[in-house]
């Protein structure tokens, strides 16, 4: 799976999804972009956005979006390590279109 991961979620995130290929917005050339212009570049290019968002579904109409995104409940750095399994298991088990909210 081709995943984007958004600015506000820290990099360390890469070596937890393994088997993933894992690009950071910036790697991306995505860096300036606002939220829907991020979904709409992520779109064409990835299969699931990985984000710490939480206004992003009340700013975007997700409906209509094929990506699919994880919304991750911290962008905390130690939490999000200590819960790399279960991150990835969520990630493992995402489909196109879905929207999934992560508790950590």
């Amino acid at each position: 799976m081709k995943i984007l991961l958004d600015e506000c979620v820290p990099r360390s995130i890469k070596r937890l999804l393994v088997g993933h290929f894992v690009q950071t917005a910036q790697q991306a050339g995505f860096g300036s972009f606002k939220n829907g212009q991020l979904l709409k570049a992520a779109e064409a290019e990835f299969d699931l956005l990985i984000t710490s968002d939480k206004n992003l579904r009340y700013q975007q109409n997700l409906k209509e979006r094929r990506l699919a995104i994880l919304l991750l409940s911290t962008n905390d750095r130690s939490v999000i390590e200590l819960n790399g399994d279960k991150i990835l298991r969520m990630v493992n088990q995402m489909k196109p279109s879905s929207y999934k909210e992560l508790e950590l």
